[in-house]
């Protein structure tokens, strides 16, 4: 069987040309405990922000939908530019249940891959309804469909559209992914299916984080060719070695043309925390749409508004929206985690 890459497919960048951008609709009480009815109106401000720029498609079981637009229209969602699909789900986290969509550029032709989904290493069972969601979104838009048979999740990979990854060996190489699969082989299928060709390993991810270190809690890659990147200002915390670390591995790599990457450096926000457990809290889960940039605050002004102005430098042209995200990061994840987009 063919490979995308055999197809000329590739994933683009993020900043890339969309078509829309895909959520699942919050189901899951366990994941938000106490606070569930403040999520579902948190979701439709995301979408009603996205939906100024870009289509939002929604996953969303049919018993859901009509609650789901109540919540939309609440939040001024452009509902001409929102549509919802009766995909049945376990949790909200599409970017790492949802589709990894491919392009190929000479025909235009958009493609999805379906990865194997486990909820990070079996931790939240059950999750066959997440697993199916990529082949449901398939067969509702009457795409072309390349299933892998290997477990990878969207927030463990950061591309910049030429070729390169970033990732960490803390996610990938766990033995709860694919304890089968050597380091090479993982970036043969990611070669073959994502169409890409330079890898670049960080090692630990944040602090809280129960996805076993997804990259993009860490460091993305940005326009101009560079990588923003997290860093921890409190040699006390947690976050500050491991950030370091990853710091150090960055000033090390070279891009594709062997020059040193321009790294932007943002800070962490102050620990947030929720019933004495820490919650991995992260401005580097921002969301790239059309024309902006959603940027998960932390009810920290100076810090969140620092935040911002730095995203401004890295994304001129864009509008940076700063979305409060102290309740949606209880789930352990915020606007990266929740959303994943579709190229146009």
């Amino acid at each position: 069987m063919s490979t995308p890459r055999d197809e000329g497919f590739h994933m683009p960048a993020e900043w890339e040309p969309q078509a829309a951008v895909w959520l699942t609709w919050p189901v899951n009480e366990t994941t938000w405990p106490g606070i569930f009815e403040r999520i579902p109106p948190k979701f439709a401000e995301i979408a009603s922000i996205v939906s100024r720029h870009e289509e939002v498609r929604i996953n969303c079981s049919d018993a859901l939908q009509e609650s789901a637009r109540a919540h939309l229209r609440r939040a001024g969602a452009d509902m001409e530019r929102v549509r919802l699909f009766d995909h049945p789900s376990n949790d909200a986290w599409c970017r790492d249940h949802g589709p990894i969509f491919v392009k190929n550029d000479a025909t235009g032709e958009v493609a999805l891959t379906d990865w194997e989904y486990n909820a990070w290493g079996g931790k939240y069972p059950p999750f066959d309804d997440d697993n199916a969601i990529p082949r449901r979104i398939a067969a509702s838009l009457q795409m072309r469909r390349f299933p892998v048979p290997a477990v990878m999740e969207g927030g463990s990979l950061e591309v910049d559209g030429r070729g390169s990854l970033l990732t960490t060996t803390q996610c990938l190489k766990n033995p709860n992914r694919n304890p089968e699969l050597s380091q090479a082989e993982i970036e043969e299928l990611l070669g073959a299916y994502l169409g890409l060709e330079t890898f670049y390993w960080l090692n630990e991810g944040i602090a809280g984080d129960d996805t076993d270190g997804h990259v993009d809690d860490i460091a993305r890659f940005l326009p101009s060719g560079g990588v923003v990147c997290v860093v921890s200002e409190d040699e006390n915390d947690a976050d500050y070695r491991p950030l370091r670390e990853n710091l150090e591995r960055l000033e090390s790599f070279r891009d594709q043309e062997g020059r040193p990457f321009e790294i932007i450096r943002l800070p962490m926000p102050e620990p947030v925390y929720f019933k004495g457990e820490r919650m991995p809290a992260s401005y580097a889960n921002y969301l790239v749409i059309n024309e902006g940039v959603l940027m998960p605050a932390f009810s920290q002004p100076e810090r969140d508004e620092r935040a911002v102005a730095i995203l401004e430098g890295c994304f001129p042209g864009r509008t940076v929206y700063k979305v409060e995200c102290t309740d949606l990061v209880v789930g352990l994840g915020t606007l990266h985690c929740i959303s994943q987009q579709q190229p146009l």
